[in-house]
């Protein structure tokens, strides 16, 4: 419960084509990874992951606003997909997929989602190393995917429910 009072960060602006034409980078053609304006403060280059989370669903943007302030995070590019008007965020993920799953996409370009994204974030944070190496354990990593497609079924039901409680407290 301590995580619905953690609070929201802005999200990061990310337009594949764009952006990667105004640093100079080359096309998307050439580089598969997706290109974002990040801010100084999480700088591309440096990048270890890149989450893509729906910073609309209030279960969503309190945990990843959690995992922001974590020691590490300056390492992780966060991506709020439901900033983003763009049906394609970047190469290889929808928005509409992005909205309905966690992804992850690691400093090689390999794409994750659900539980096992949760393992690679995990693994980009220093507190949470162990958490991310102990769930990618093929038998481990199987059963976080399936705890994280339980919570996906009750995710409507637990985003009322945290609006509600939202709506209640005093500003």
């Amino acid at each position: 419960m301590t995580a619905l009072l953690m609070r929201k960060r802005t999200p990061v602006s990310c337009n594949p084509d764009r952006d990667s034409e105004a640093k100079g980078d080359p096309p998307l053609g050439g580089d598969p990874r997706p290109s974002c304006s990040i801010p100084a403060e999480y700088p591309a280059n440096t990048a270890t992951v890149t989450v893509f989370y729906d910073g609309a669903c209030p279960l969503c943007a309190t945990e990843i606003g959690f995992y922001q302030r974590c020691r590490g995070a300056e390492r992780v590019a966060w991506v709020d997909a439901s900033a983003f008007s763009d049906s394609i965020l970047a190469p290889g993920l929808t928005r509409t997929d992005a909205l309905r799953r966690f992804h992850v996409r690691d400093a090689s370009g390999q794409w994750v989602s659900g539980g096992r994204a949760f393992a690679a974030l995990w693994s980009a944070l220093p507190t949470f190393s162990w958490l991310g190496r102990l769930f990618q354990i093929r038998g481990l990593a199987g059963l976080l995917d399936r705890f994280y497609d339980l919570f996906l079924r009750w995710r409507p039901h637990l985003q009322a429910l945290a609006r509600r409680r939202q709506s209640r407290r005093p500003s």
